[in-house]
């Protein structure tokens, strides 16, 4: 399946990493378990943030545009302003398996957690409109199975899997098959940053591609049930050495990138934001590692371009990579046409810009 550069659709003007991917912050991955047998439509993602994360945490922030979701860890990452454990993106219904999944494979890799406290961030959004939640759901095999893939993925020369995998598998955006979707940006100061989505949210009137409003131009969908509002996580990664409060403020402007492809983040949608820094990291007593500076203020106007357009583009990564589906119930989650993207673009001037 294309991805939107492949298309000539270019957001923004900074330059895309190597591979327009979270794979351009070095030391992180991202890896999925999918869930597709029988009435399954659902699996679980893992982004590996740093091999050291538990004993030297990473700095990092938060921000919830509307709340109506649930990302464990949120509270302890507000509080410290620390992040010591990978991202795990799952389904509502998958999330005590993957936490529980999660402590236990950290536990494996630290045994002094046992004396400590360590809280996994799973978050998630409901992908029960095209998964059966009372089947087989994730389990320990498919966690592990996700962290591996995420390993294996560091440093590689091609973006990772995106669309309808991992924690993507069942969700819906915009009125079109969503997913896992990511982007990368360097900014003129040669720093990177990348932001990785679960599309699940939004009105399929609303949709709209590099400023064309795609969603209105397409024939209407055949008749289905009525769709949850849906929900979007956002993870931001970095490795400009920035501050907690940096991070957070970093992690608002996703919000943003999601208002360009359409999203008003309904009552019902969770839109919860996260974002972190590889090279501003502490040690667990809270002393700096490193003497690098900690960009802050105006500093951080590059990062907010970057993010901003990095998170419009994985929208559109992730729709395009999301081919028709089925569901339960036969319920349908129609995949988003490149060629007809392609031609409405063409009539109004955008494609190939």
């Amino acid at each position: 399946m294309p991805r939107a550069r492949d298309l000539g659709i270019a957001i923004g003007t900074l330059p895309t990493g190597p591979t327009n991917s979270v794979l351009d912050v070095e030391g992180v991955g991202l890896g999925h378990a999918t869930l597709t047998d029988g009435t399954a439509r659902t699996g679980v993602s893992c982004l590996h943030l740093a091999d050291d994360a538990y004993p030297r945490p990473l700095v990092g922030g938060g921000a919830v545009l509307n709340g109506l979701g649930d990302c464990t860890g949120f509270l302890s990452l507000e509080e410290s302003g620390l992040l010591e454990s990978p991202v795990w993106l799952t389904a509502t219904s998958q999330v005590g398996a993957v936490y529980d999944a999660a402590f236990r494979l950290e536990l494996e890799r630290h045994p002094a957690i046992v004396d400590d406290v360590f809280v996994p961030v799973v978050a998630e959004c409901d992908d029960s409109h095209l998964h059966d939640v009372r089947g087989p759901g994730v389990t320990p095999a498919d966690v592990r199975s996700a962290r591996e893939a995420a390993l294996a993925s560091r440093g590689s020369s091609s973006p990772p899997g995106e669309g309808s995998v991992g924690g993507g598998t069942g969700m819906s955006c915009l009125g079109f098959k969503g997913g896992i979707g990511t982007a990368s940006r360097v900014v003129p100061s040669g720093q990177t940053v990348a932001v990785v989505l679960m599309t699940n949210f939004g009105q399929r009137s609303r949709l709209t591609v590099d400023g064309v409003p795609v969603g209105r131009l397409v024939p209407p969908p055949p008749a289905d049930p009525p769709r949850p509002a849906g929900s979007c996580i956002g993870v931001v990664v970095t490795d400009a050495p920035v501050d907690p409060l940096g991070c957070e403020r970093l992690a608002r402007r996703v919000g943003l990138g999601l208002a360009r492809t359409g999203s008003t983040a309904h009552h019902g949608s969770g839109e919860i934001f996260l974002a972190a820094s590889t090279t501003a990291r502490t040690d667990r007593d809270g002393a700096d590692v490193g003497a690098t500076p900690r960009l802050a203020m105006r500093a951080l106007d590059d990062l907010f371009e970057a993010v901003v357009d990095c998170a419009e583009e994985a929208v559109l990564n992730s729709l395009l990579a999301s081919p028709t589906m089925t569901g339960r119930h036969g319920h349908v989650s129609e995949g988003l046409d490149p060629d007809t993207v392609v031609r409405l673009l063409g009539e109004h001037g955008r494609a190939g810009h």
